[in-house]
């Protein structure tokens, strides 16, 4: 079993993918926009520049996303997508590009469990943990 997670957005799926395969250093390797699906005619005009799917491959890891249709979308709340860039100079790096325009919750910072640890939500309302595993880190 794998565990996948799908974020979504309410029309910036494109610039947010595109941002987290700079940031993160992943790889696109689906941007299906709702004009290229098979909804084409399901949805308004004005929707077929957004994104039906997206998907972004991290190794052997997947990160998926979408824009909701204005019906649909409710912001992200009640998780976190939680990051291990493995070094702590890694971590750090990739928290400082994720919190550009977005909100710091805990700042960088080492703690007991963790030589790097830190909260965000992004610019696109995703929430981020960076937490690279450490002596005692948890799992």
């Amino acid at each position: 079993m794998k565990l996948s997670p799908h974020l979504v957005f309410n029309g910036q799926c494109h610039e947010a993918f595109s941002f987290y395969e700079r940031a993160l250093g992943g790889k696109i390797v689906t941007m299906l926009s709702y004009g290229e699906s098979p909804m084409a005619d399901q949805v308004a005009p004005e929707w077929h520049g957004r994104i039906v799917h997206a998907t972004l491959t991290l190794g052997d890891d997947v990160l998926s996303g979408v824009d909701a249709l204005p019906t649909d979308f409710k912001p992200p709340q009640g998780f976190y997508i939680l990051l291990d860039p493995g070094d702590p100079d890694e971590g750090e790096r990739v928290f400082r590009l994720l919190a550009q325009h977005g909100d710091v919750r805990i700042p960088v910072q080492k703690t007991f469990w963790s030589p790097c640890y830190g909260m965000l939500v992004d610019r696109f309302g995703i929430p981020w943990e960076i937490s690279c595993a450490g002596e005692g880190s948890p799992g």
